[in-house]
């Protein structure tokens, strides 16, 4: 208990440390700005400009486009409106009809233009508009003569807003987006992890438990004639139950890794109890961990089927290796039908399904289906050389598979 409160404490603390960290700049931080407009008022005020009916309707107009244009381009959607162009083209209009009429401190109205310029254009738009801002700004100081700044420094100001607060902007947003894929990829690796863990458990115990049942059944039909004949395949079901145990644990931390000799000498144990003639034969070269323990999950999986699905006599597993591909073969000469147990439903074709996205995974492929003249034949291709991102996957299947469609008929 005291550890379940310590890292809730934990998580609390985090919580308030990711809340006190400085997010993304927001449209009130253009507002303070505004006060480059303070030397227009009060030339207003002091009733130095002429006309200041129609100067105060400009300031105010100037003022409010400005807020609307600013508090538009802090987000994505309204910032590409047609609104916000329209808006902004309005600013500019505003602007070069009271710089013209008026010059002196209203020529500041350019880096408040361009300001706002910074929040909504992007890319080619956004040089070509701070170029040509920066240069009208130079012709009308030039032209009016009363700047009281020189007007390359107008012009530069001018440019220099624009883009300093175009690049920030950019910035914060490419730094949000960063912190929305990392909780992306977060989620995405739990799913994972969860995908392979369910299908471990479900080839673990599909298997195992499949032995256990055929192994009880001898035991009970053993036990009346022969004691020492049942015990041993008591002993045999405690074993693959202690078996059994050790492989559910190495599953939970992620680090198991199959044998394909292993599994083929389990499913030898498991066809023999359950009265099938196992049948090996293995040529090639030796193959890669990986590539042996994606194969092991296919020899697991076939002889659960065959154990469990068919009224098969006798069982063949091929493996033939060349120097690119390895190809694994299972087939069972047993006939479905009133003989023969019910399928399991979702037993089989949920395990082929997930060993299918996994071979794909890898680069090889699966393919189950009815035999040409009875029995079930299993068919799984592997590149020799499986690696890369599959290492880690072979014992652990990818969370997300796009592997081909199964048939019907796989896991029967």
């Amino acid at each position: 208990m005291p550890r379940n409160g310590e890292t809730s404490r934990r998580e609390r603390r985090r919580t308030r440390r990711e809340r006190r960290r400085p997010g993304p700049p927001s449209p009130y931080t253009l507002l303070p700005w505004l006060l480059m407009g303070l030397g227009s008022f009060s030339n207003l005020f002091q009733g130095e400009t002429p006309n200041p009916w129609i100067g105060g309707l400009g300031l105010l107009a100037f003022n409010s486009l400005y807020i609307s244009v600013v508090f538009r381009g802090f987000v994505k959607e309204k910032r590409e409106s047609p609104v916000t162009y329209v808006l902004l083209g309005s600013l500019a209009v505003v602007t070069f009809a009271m710089t013209i009429g008026y010059g002196d401190s209203w020529l500041l109205f350019f880096p408040l233009l361009s300001l706002a310029a910074g929040t909504v254009l992007r890319h080619r738009l956004l040089v070509v508009g701070l170029l040509g801002l920066a240069v009208a700004a130079c012709a009308i100081a030039l032209w009016r003569g009363d700047s009281a700044s020189p007007p390359w420094t107008l012009g530069y100001g001018t440019f220099i807003s624009g883009a300093v607060t175009s690049a920030i902007l950019r910035l914060a947003e490419t730094v949000t987006e960063l912190h929305s894929t990392r909780q992306e990829l977060a989620r995405a690796a739990v799913d994972r992890e969860r995908l392979r863990f369910s299908r471990d458990l479900h080839d673990l115990l599909g298997h195992t438990l499949s032995v256990v049942v055929v192994k009880s059944e001898a035991a009970r039909r053993l036990a009346p004639h022969d004691m020492d004949a049942a015990l041993s395949q008591v002993a045999d079901i405690e074993s693959v139950g202690r078996q059994a145990l050790t492989e559910i644990r190495e599953a939970v931390t992620g680090y198991r890794e199959g044998s394909l000799a292993t599994e083929l000498d389990r499913a030898r144990s498991a066809l023999t109890a359950a009265g099938i003639e196992p049948v090996v034969r293995r040529s090639g070269p030796p193959l890669a961990p990986q590539a042996e323990a994606l194969l092991g999950w296919v020899v697991r999986e076939a002889v659960t089927n065959v154990v469990r699905h068919s009224t098969a006599t006798r069982c063949v597993f091929e493996v033939d290796g060349t120097g690119e591909k390895v190809r694994l073969t299972v087939t069972d000469d047993g006939r479905d039908g009133p003989a023969g147990p019910a399928p399991t439903p979702g037993i089989g074709g949920t395990g082929l399904r997930g060993l299918t996205e996994r071979l794909a995974a890898a680069g090889g492929s699966l393919v189950a289906g009815p035999g040409t003249e009875s029995g079930f034949v299993v068919t799984a291709e592997l590149p020799v050389d499986v690696g890369g991102e599959e290492d880690g996957d072979a014992a652990a299947p990818p969370g997300a598979g796009a592997g081909p469609v199964c048939s019907p008929t796989l896991g029967r």
